[in-house]
C-alpha cells in the first residue's frame, strides 16, 4: 500500500570508494556479475557525499549533488549513483524511480579537472572501485554495460532535468524511461568539441528514440539545443516551467506508483527494450506468455474489480515489501 513514509539514506562508507574528483568519462567493459550481485535491496549502506537519496510515497528520487561544479559526472558520482539505483530498485515498495540534479542543473557532463587530469597524465582513468554495485545486470546479457544497466530494472525511471545536460548527462537522461524539461534547460552531446566519439551506446539509442537524421544532427554537430526542440523532436515527453518542474515530475509518477500495478510495469519495461533488440514474432509470442501468467496474478484481479467496482485500484506492494 501506498505510505507516506519519507527516508533519507547514508550509513557506512562502501570500501573502495573513488575521489570524487576523477571523472567517469568512458568506463572499460566488465564482466557479469555472480547471480549473488545482481539485487541490491540489502546492500551494505553507503556514505553518499555527491548524490541524495530519499523515498517518499512509493517514489525513490535520486539527486546529483554537485551544484558548485554543475552536477559534472565523477567516478564517485558514478559509484553512489549505481547504489542508489540499485537500492531503489531493490526495495519492494519503491514503484518509480525519479532522477534530477540539485541547483541549476542536471549534470554538465565530465568534470572538466578530471578531464584535464587525463591530458596530463596522458591516459585514462575511470576513477570507480572494483567492487562496483551492479543494478540492472543478470536479466539480459545485452543489457549488462554501463548506462545500458538501465533496460534491467523493473521499476520506471523519470528524469527530471532541471538545467543543463552536457556529455554524459545527456547519456544519463537519454537512458531513462521519461523525460521532463524545464523550459530553457540547454543540452548537448558535447563530445566532438572535447575530440572524443559519442558516449556510452547514444550512437545506438539516439537514432533509435528519434530518427536517424535528427541523431546524426546531435551527434555529429555537437550543438546545443534546448529543451523546447526536445520535445519538438520527441527526446523529451514535456517541457514544464522550472518552478513547476519537480511538482510534475512527482505527479505523473504518482499516477504511475497508484494507477499502474507493479507487476505491470515491471512486465511491460522488460518487454520494450526486450523487443528493441529482437523481431515481431519473438514480441508476439512473449506478449501471449505473460499474458497468460499475468492473468493468474493477484494485480490482474484487484485491476478488474477496482474496474467493476469503478473505484481506483489498490495493488499491494509485492510480497517481502518494505
Amino acid at each position: 500500500m501506498l505510505t507516506g513514509r519519507k527516508r533519507h539514506f547514508s550509513g557506512g562508507l562502501v570500501s573502495g570508494a573513488c575521489d570524487q574528483r576523477r571523472a567517469c568519462w568512458s568506463l572499460p567493459e566488465r564482466a557479469s556479475p555472480q547471480p549473488g550481485r545482481v539485487r541490491a535491496g540489502n546492500m551494505a549502506r553507503m556514505e553518499l557525499k555527491v548524490v541524495r537519496y530519499e523515498v517518499s510515497d512509493n517514489v525513490a528520487i535520486i539527486t546529483l549533488d554537485r551544484p558548485d561544479r554543475l552536477n559534472s559526472w565523477t567516478g564517485r558520482m558514478h559509484t553512489e549513483y549505481r547504489w542508489a539505483l540499485a537500492e531503489a530498485d531493490g526495495n519492494h515498495s519503491v514503484r518509480v524511480i525519479v532522477v534530477t540534479g540539485a541547483g541549476r542543473a542536471f549534470c554538465a557532463g565530465a568534470d572538466s579537472r578530471a578531464l584535464s587530469g587525463h591530458v596530463e597524465r596522458g591516459t585514462y582513468d575511470a576513477g570507480t572501485p572494483d567492487d562496483l554495485t551492479y543494478p540492472g545486470y543478470g536479466v539480459d546479457q545485452r543489457f549488462d554495460a554501463d548506462f545500458a544497466y538501465h533496460f534491467g530494472l523493473a521499476k520506471p525511471v523519470i528524469a527530471a532535468i532541471n538545467g543543463p545536460a552536457a556529455g554524459v548527462g545527456l547519456v544519463l537522461a537519454c537512458f531513462c524511461d521519461i523525460r521532463f524539461a524545464a523550459a530553457g534547460a540547454k543540452l548537448t552531446t558535447a563530445h566532438g568539441r572535447l575530440g572524443l566519439p559519442a558516449e556510452f551506446g547514444l550512437s545506438w539509442l539516439l537514432p533509435r528514440m528519434i530518427g536517424l537524421t535528427r541523431a546524426n544532427d546531435l551527434l555529429l554537430s555537437s550543438r546545443v539545443f534546448l529543451a523546447e526542440e526536445a520535445a519538438d523532436m520527441g527526446l523529451v515527453n514535456e517541457v514544464v516551467a522550472s518552478d513547476r518542474l519537480m511538482d510534475r515530475v512527482m505527479e505523473y509518477a504518482g499516477q504511475l506508483a497508484t494507477t499502474i500495478s507493479p507487476s505491470s510495469l515491471r512486465a511491460t519495461r522488460r518487454q520494450i527494450y526486450t523487443d528493441l533488440h529482437g523481431d515481431v514474432a519473438s514480441a508476439v509470442n512473449r506478449s501471449q506468455r505473460l499474458l497468460e501468467e499475468m492473468m493468474t496474478g493477484p494485480d490482474f484481479a484487484e485491476g478488474i474489480a477496482a474496474f467493476l467496482d469503478k473505484r481506483a485500484p489498490r495493488f499491494a506492494d509485492p510480497e517481502g515489501a518494505d
